[in-house]
This record gives structure tokens, C-alpha cells and sequence, in this order.
């Protein structure tokens, strides 16, 4: 037998077995970085929807106290007691905290829309709390800002978490001056 007949199917053991390494490397490392984002997507997605609530009902409480000052016509009006701003202060705190969490877990854009949602919630507070002169146009026009800094949030949110369908809202903001139709 000639040194090549003996050579080639050696070469050809030799390539199979790199070959069949290089697959499995390449299929385990596709593995183990699937698992590594279902990991993450579950803390994720908790954190989202937790600021997103966490958000949302502190802006309640300033469009309330914002009625209080005739800023706007909310659901309930309130004065901004001592009990009330505490309450307020606690849900602030709340919303601090969850935006840490958020900067832990969080993709990369919904971070950055949390911190424009963030900034609209300062301005409501300070309209809605008299720390600022407000006119009713002010408040409308800082609501609206908030409304939208928050869909992008949830955009973004529903984006890194990778939900399919549209994003934003399929059905915009009712205007609350206006009674609703039916």
C-alpha cells in the first residue's frame, strides 16, 4: 500500500473530526447565548412593567393635585397636604429605585426613554405642586409630553424584549374635556 493511500483517509479522519468540532463549538456557544437572553428576559420584562406602573401612577397623583389648583380637570381632585406630598414623596422614591433596576437590566434605548420619561415626571411635579407659576396650558402641554415620553418607553420596552406586533398605542389618548361619544 502507497504512503497517499494510507495519508488520505488519516486527512480525512483529521477533517472530519475538526469539522464535527467547529459545528458542535459553533452550535453550544448559539446555545448558551439563547439561554443567556431568556435569562435576562423575564427580570427585564418585570422591571419594564414595573416602572411603566410605577410611572403611571405617579403621574395620577400629579394630575390630581394639578386639579386641585384648577390646572387641569382630573378624576379627583386633592390639596397638597402634608399626608398627600408624603404619599407622593414615597411613590417618587418607589420610581427612583425602579429606574436603578432598570439601568441593571435594561436594554440600552428603553434606558435612555426611562430618563426623558423621568424628566417629564420632574416637570409635572414641579406645575403640579406650585413650584413653578403653571397656567392650564402649561400642564396640558407638559401631560402630553409625559404621554409621549412614556409611549416611547413602552416602544422601546416592547422593542428589546423583542414583541411582535405593532408598537405604541392602537388607540390614542382620549381628551378628557370632551365627554366621550355613545
Amino acid at each position: 500500500m502507497s504512503l497517499t493511500a494510507q495519508i488520505l483517509p488519516l486527512a480525512g479522519v483529521a477533517l472530519g473530526a475538526v469539522t464535527s468540532y467547529l459545528v458542535t463549538s459553533a452550535n453550544e456557544r448559539t446555545r448558551w447565548r439563547r439561554q443567556q437572553a431568556v435569562r435576562w428576559d423575564e427580570p427585564r420584562l418585570a422591571a419594564y412593567a414595573e416602572y411603566a406602573h410605577a410611572v403611571k401612577e405617579l403621574a395620577a397623583r400629579y394630575q390630581m393635585l394639578a386639579a386641585g389648583r384648577g390646572l387641569t380637570t382630573g378624576p379627583l381632585p386633592v390639596e397638597a397636604t402634608p399626608e398627600v406630598l408624603a404619599e407622593v414623596g414615597q411613590l417618587e422614591s418607589r420610581r427612583s429605585a425602579l429606574s436603578e433596576t432598570l439601568g441593571l437590566v435594561g436594554e440600552t434605548e428603553a434606558n435612555t426613554a426611562s430618563k426623558s420619561v423621568d424628566r417629564c415626571l420632574w416637570r409635572l411635579d414641579a406645575l403640579a405642586r406650585g413650584v413653578e407659576p403653571a397656567v392650564e396650558q402649561d400642564w396640558d402641554q407638559a401631560y402630553q409630553r409625559f404621554r409621549q415620553a412614556r409611549d416611547r418607553f413602552v416602544d422601546r420596552a416592547r422593542a428589546g424584549l423583542g414583541v411582535p406586533g405593532p408598537a405604541g398605542r392602537a388607540v390614542p389618548w382620549p381628551d378628557e374635556r370632551r365627554p366621550a361619544a355613545g
